[in-house]
């Protein structure tokens, strides 16, 4: 086997699928595109979906691509197994409709054996049980001894009614120390004895909405080979974490902490959780994700917080991780150029959130000790929901976060009890604002010259000249997503509420921040005050901004009020010179004339 870096394995898998005439495709954005049932994109074959679905006609009937990856369902694995992670590459080559199994089975064999230089004898096969097509191509044409074919019933791809089909997946063989020395350690178990490191999904038939399936007229190609676990097997490593995909930034965890990598576990742990989440943040913020509380926000908010913890549990007590984002960049950058061009950018919406989060981390983790220490000395091992709930809601600290501590001091969190207060909380949130609507705020506006601020509906930048909390009249600097404010910008599109028409709804877009309008009003001096939620990142005064109106709903009341001008108008000539309005509703849904 030859020692192959992870760049040159990628380079050498496009090049290979390139050669056998597939069009070679950027990584995608790690946010769906027009896919509402993906949060994040979290597999090679994701951003083709309708491709394979026939909605839409592909560049070519032949795609390779390697592809960037977000997957957090085994999160709290992340640091504790050898290939557990949050983000990962992906090595993919796609037919649609084109080529088949006589196809991609030989060209595996020829990359895995020929490319990279993978012993023969060192792999193992795995097919469906019924797949004797794929038997045959291993065996028969490729020259794979029937004893190293693996037949199991598992072996089938399908995601509920849709394309789906048999796989094959080839395993390294990686030597009898893996796998704990258990003698029944065979093909298919959760060891890494045989470790899997590419997946062939042959697309051949659709699932019916009865369970029946019926073959497909146009038969596709799925693959994927995840690159850190090639890396790991070409540079003889234990684990995905030493291949130099992520090591360096273990490395630059370890100088920070001033910790040594290999000689405790639960110390190794932290420092693979840090490197494996600091890839996820640089490749996240860098896509256009900012921290917020919902979403793919709240998936990159959960990972940052996760790895500041854990730099505080080897003894980090100081802000690193816009130097941990500098090592991915270092590490990436010529191939996804994209890291270059942002690096202030991801350095500063992460600092950002890791400064607010080390004062939580501070209160919380000593508050949650007084209660571990509690449970121990009463003997019980469950934390109450109200007591995680006002950890979460007074102090802001993450829920996730009491339940990973607490399983490590051997407790549980009661989630059904936290999931009772916090919708107590909600629907008292919503009765406050409902509450505190009716009552007008007269923010204070010294210090910034109403006379300057414009009012153009052709615009769409401004910058932040003051920033309140929406209920109060006192500016403050910055706010952070969840926050309820109120902006005036020096430049605004949006329309004022007056006359009777509603205000403008909409989004703005700072650079680390973005705030959904809910509403605009005028002033008393004439400026134009925009109130809304924060709903990621973090805003702040003196931010450069874009904003966007709610052009469908500003046409909706457009249309309505000039109804209400027609309106009076054939009143006047209907009724007479005396009828005048007295008031009005205008919205985008319907008028009213008083």
């Amino acid at each position: 086997m030859k020692y192959m870096t992870g760049n040159e394995i990628r380079e050498k898998f496009l090049k290979f699928f390139e050669d056998r005439g597939h069009l070679i495709l950027p990584s995608a954005s790690l946010i769906p595109q027009d896919d509402p049932t993906l949060l994040l994109i979290g597999a090679g074959m994701a951003p083709f979906k309708p491709f394979f679905t026939g909605k839409m006609k592909p560049p070519s009937p032949r795609i390779a691509t390697c592809q960037k990856c977000v997957r957090t369902g085994d999160i709290e694995n992340v640091g504790r197994t050898a290939r557990h992670h949050t983000y990962f590459e992906m090595l993919g080559n796609f037919s649609f409709g084109d080529y088949f199994k006589k196809e991609i089975i030989p060209w595996s064999w020829e990359f895995v054996t020929k490319e990279l230089g993978i012993p023969a004898d060192k792999l193992w096969i795995t097919i469906h049980t019924e797949d004797d097509e794929a038997f045959d191509i291993w065996h028969n044409v490729v020259g794979l001894p029937e004893e190293r074919i693996v037949r199991l019933e598992e072996n089938f791809w399908e995601i509920g009614s849709g394309p789906c089909g048999p796989c094959s997946e080839i395993h390294v063989y990686l030597g009898e120390e893996r796998g704990g020395g258990k003698p029944t350690c065979a093909v298919g178990c959760d060891c890494d004895r045989f470790l899997e490191i590419w997946n062939l999904v042959f697309t051949q038939y659709n699932q019916n909405e009865d369970g029946t399936y019926t073959p497909l007229a146009n038969k596709n190609i799925d693959t994927g080979a995840g690159l850190e676990r090639l890396a790991s097997v070409l540079q003889g490593k234990p684990s995905n974490f030493e291949t130099d995909l992520i090591f360096p930034i273990i490395e630059y965890a370890s100088e920070v902490a001033a910790v040594e990598y290999g000689r405790e576990r639960k110390t190794d742990i932290s420092l693979k959780v840090i490197a494996d989440h600091a890839r996820s943040m640089t490749f996240m913020i860098a896509d256009g994700i900012l921290p917020s509380n919902e979403g793919r926000g709240y998936v990159l908010r959960r990972i940052l917080r996760r790895a500041v913890r854990h730099g505080r549990l080897i003894g980090i007590d100081k802000m690193f991780l816009a130097g941990a984002v500098d090592v991915v960049i270092e590490m990436y950058g010529h191939v996804y150029p994209n890291l270059v061009e942002k690096r202030e950018y991801i350095q500063k919406v992460i600092e950002m959130e890791e400064t607010s989060f080390l004062r939580t981390l501070r209160q919380g983790s000593e508050l949650l000790s007084d209660e571990i220490a509690k449970l121990e000395a009463a003997g019980a091992t469950v934390l109450d929901g109200a007591t995680a709930f006002k950890l979460n809601d007074t102090f802001g600290f993450p829920w996730e976060l009491t339940a990973e501590i607490l399983e490590e001091n051997g407790m549980t969190m009661d989630k059904a009890g936290f999931d009772a207060a916090l919708e107590v909380q909600r629907k008292m949130a919503r009765e406050a604002r409902d509450d505190k609507a009716g009552r007008p705020v007269i923010y204070n506006t010294r210090g910034i010259d109403i006379a300057s601020l414009k009012v153009d509906e052709a615009a769409d930048t401004g910058k932040i000249v003051m920033l309140y909390p929406a209920h109060d009249a006192q500016p403050i600097e910055n706010a952070e997503d969840g926050k309820d404010v109120a902006v005036i910008l020096d430049v605004t599109a949006f329309h004022a509420e007056g006359g009777g028409q509603l205000g403008d709804l909409g989004r703005i877009t700072a650079p680390t921040g973005v705030i959904e309008v809910e509403n605009t009003k005028k002033l008393p001096d004439g400026a134009t005050i925009q109130i809304g939620r924060v709903v990621e990142g973090t805003v702040n005064v003196g931010d450069a901004v874009t904003y966007e109106v709610n052009s469908c709903r500003k046409s909706d009341i457009a249309r309505n009020h000039t109804a209400t001008h027609l309106l009076h108008a054939a009143l006047k000539s209907g009724l007479g010179g005396h009828v005048n309005q007295a008031g009005s509703y205008v919205g985008p849904d319907r008028l009213r004339f008083d």
